[in-house]
């Protein structure tokens, strides 16, 4: 993944093992960290599919974790000038895409078909499979992450958007989806 979105997805994948923390354990947290980083990765390669997209992005800024904070309550204590920080580089439809694609395998295997139409490519991203096609222990290790029932509400944020750009259609009596 080129370097310009390097900020973005950190922030962002930060932003969701927060929101919805791991199991208890080292392997459970990389594990969650590595579903929340192939989620984020796809995301903002879709929300930034050339390098225009990119260089806008490094000039204008992501827009930050406000929305996603209120969302969540996570709004309720102020953060630390630490947290402030990253939280800056947090981007809502990027999170918002990943919490979509975490939520659901079928559509992150669609997404990461269309990688193939940006500059990014698929090479980046590496194996996608705790995404596409995710294991028992990948759902242990990341049951909140996982749950499409705690996603919804950050991932009802962009959903249109996202199923338009990849040109799906929810099934019908799909959970989740509207």
């Amino acid at each position: 993944m080129p370097s310009e979105l390097s900020p973005v997805i950190s922030a962002s994948a930060r932003w969701l093992l927060a929101a919805f923390p791991p199991a208890a354990g080292s392997l459970n947290h990389a594990l969650a960290e590595a579903q929340a980083q192939h989620a984020v990765t796809i995301a903002a390669a879709l929300r930034y599919p050339t390098p225009l997209d990119a260089e806008l992005l490094g000039l204008l800024g992501p827009g930050g974790s406000a929305r996603l904070d209120y969302v969540t309550g996570a709004d309720v204590h102020a953060p630390t000038a630490a947290e402030r920080l990253w939280r800056t580089w947090v981007d809502e439809t990027v999170v918002s895409w990943a919490a979509c694609l975490l939520a659901d395998a079928d559509l992150a295997a669609v997404a990461t078909a269309c990688l193939a139409a940006t500059h990014h490519g698929t090479g980046g991203i590496g194996s996608a499979r705790r995404l596409t096609v995710p294991s028992p222990r990948d759902h242990r290790a990341a049951p909140l992450l996982r749950h499409p029932d705690l996603l919804d509400p950050i991932a009802d944020l962009h959903r249109g958007t996202l199923l338009g750009l990849l040109d799906t259609t929810p099934a019908a009596g799909a959970p989740g989806r509207r």
